[in-house]
């Protein structure tokens, strides 16, 4: 069983081989929880159409199930194989590191700037506190971390496409609110919201947009400059990526315990000069 315990590193420590093992070993990249056949279903679903796949992305060309699964290969690790159908998937750690590198430029642009932020997460189990700190940090170091369209109420957001959520922010990054917690949303409706409202106010739009699922997919429909975390059964910014519509997508087990993310977080601030 994978502990719970991250790993504190000191500045001294983090170093690329530190945290490619941690990653391994915290199954946060490696042989990660996700199952390959759920991959291969959402790819499929993917190149169908469903918005619970597609982040609000659209595509210049034509995909096919095999063109996804050969371009996740390229940029998560996942074995390029269709005949490997069940087990763990995998996501290649050193992807993940060099994806976080070019993430933390990003991150180090905008603040140098004191830019624009807008932040988003459609799965707040997981990844809430790591945008969190990084929202923290980008504020701290004289950004405007953006909260438009606050109190939204929409649909569809989730399976049952009768029930609606609200929009709330936490430090800087949108959530979804439904029955009371906070909700795990791969829909486009939030951040398609918080756009248009900052078009009707006039306000100029985010220097840069860092989030996940269709909070990150409907920023890089716009036009905005994204950088995201995705797993590897989540292709659609991986594919947007491909296409240029994302800038950077960061591979990772999107749902492991949240704390656990704090190596992570420590080694993106870093690399970002935050």
């Amino acid at each position: 069983m994978t502990s719970l315990r991250p790993v504190r590193l000191t500045a001294a420590e983090w170093s690329t081989e530190a945290l490619r093992d941690y990653l391994v070993s915290h199954a946060i990249a490696g042989a990660v929880a996700t199952q390959r056949q759920d991959s291969l279903a959402k790819y499929r679903r993917l190149v169908a159409g469903d918005w619970q796949c597609q982040f609000g992305l659209t595509f210049a060309r034509p995909w096919s199930a095999a063109d996804v699964l050969a371009e996740m290969a390229l940029r998560c690790g996942v074995s390029g194989d269709p005949a490997v159908r069940q087990g763990p998937d995998f996501i290649d750690p050193d992807r993940t590191i060099a994806a976080l590198r070019a993430m933390a430029a990003r991150l180090g642009e905008v603040a140098a700037a004191r830019g624009r932020v807008l932040m988003g997460t459609g799965h707040p189990a997981g990844l809430l506190a790591l945008h969190a700190a990084v929202s923290r940090r980008l504020s701290a170091a004289g950004c405007q971390v953006l909260t438009p369209a606050a109190g939204w109420r929409g649909r569809p957001l989730f399976d049952d496409v009768r029930q609606d959520g609200e929009l709330r922010f936490f430090d800087g990054v949108a959530v979804i609110s439904a029955f009371g917690g906070l909700g795990h949303t791969h829909a486009a409706g939030p951040m398609q919201a918080m756009v248009a409202d900052l078009r009707r106010s006039g306000e100029p739009m985010p220097d840069l947009v860092i989030a996940d699922h269709g909070f990150a997919g409907a920023a890089g429909a716009a036009g905005l400059l994204t950088v995201g975390f995705a797993d590897c059964n989540d292709p659609a910014l991986f594919v947007g990526e491909a296409e240029g519509q994302i800038d950077v997508s960061v591979p990772l087990d999107d749902n492991v315990h949240p704390g656990l993310y704090e190596p992570v977080t420590a080694f993106l601030l870093a690399q970002a000069g935050l």
